[in-house]
């Protein structure tokens, strides 16, 4: 069949047919068709919120996140009201009766009757030492230097301690600093003896509290190590 439209009217129908395509394809690329607002959609869930409800659907946590759990404040002391026992990982009693053995081991070394056996001396440390420290308590260079010192002047003495401080704490041993005295009457003549300071370590053996060491203070004992 013949075509009836000349070469010069076939190319501008051509030509019309390309500009419709292009204004139809600019049209519905800018939202002709999609209801024709100039203002863009409001998203139904804020960034923060969706961030939120993401973090709480998976059961996680973010930095980024907020936090949908009630705070729970810790309950704060006032300094004037804190009982400072606390701190420490021994009962009141467990720390009174520590310090009673350190006590009552100081003053059973400034007690001394040169009339009496060493034997007798000594013993009454070794039931309040372990079995390790009361093997070697009677060596010249430690409680043996004491009693040869005594016995030599023919001394009767009394011993006296006091519990002047904790110097440190384990799990299972406290180190005390005891202020130790002997009163010495020798012959006609009293006197007292200051003994100076002793680092006592105790450590809990069962339901006790047993000498692990007994050093002057300035040796620098720290405990079981």
């Amino acid at each position: 069949m013949p075509n009836s439209l000349s070469e010069r009217a076939q190319r501008l129908v051509f030509i019309g047919l390309i500009v419709g395509l292009v204004a139809f394809g600019l049209y519905f690329t800018l939202g002709g068709l999609g209801g024709g607002g100039d203002d863009p959609e409001e998203p139904s869930t804020a960034p923060e919120e969706a961030r939120s409800a993401g973090n709480g659907a998976g059961g996680g946590s973010s930095l980024d996140g907020l936090s949908t759990v009630e705070p729970s404040p810790i309950t704060t002391t006032d300094e004037d009201d804190v009982d400072v026992l606390t701190w420490f990982p021994f009962e009141e009693d467990e720390l009174r009766a520590a310090g009673a053995t350190a006590r009552e081991f100081s003053e059973a070394y400034g007690t001394i009757d040169y009339s009496q056996s060493p034997e007798a001396y000594f013993g009454v440390m070794e039931e309040l030492a372990t079995d390790q420290y009361a093997e070697i308590l009677s060596d010249s260079s430690r409680v043996g230097a004491f009693w040869e010192e005594m016995s030599e002047a023919e001394a009767v003495a009394e011993g006296r301690a006091e519990v002047d401080r904790i110097r440190t704490f384990g799990e299972d041993s406290i180190t005390f600093v005891v202020t130790a005295q002997s009163i010495t009457e020798t012959g006609d003549a009293q006197f007292d003896e200051n003994l100076g300071e002793f680092a006592v370590t105790v450590v809990r053996e069962g339901g006790t509290w047993r000498v692990f060491d007994f050093q002057p203070a300035d040796v620098g004992q720290f405990g079981e190590e």
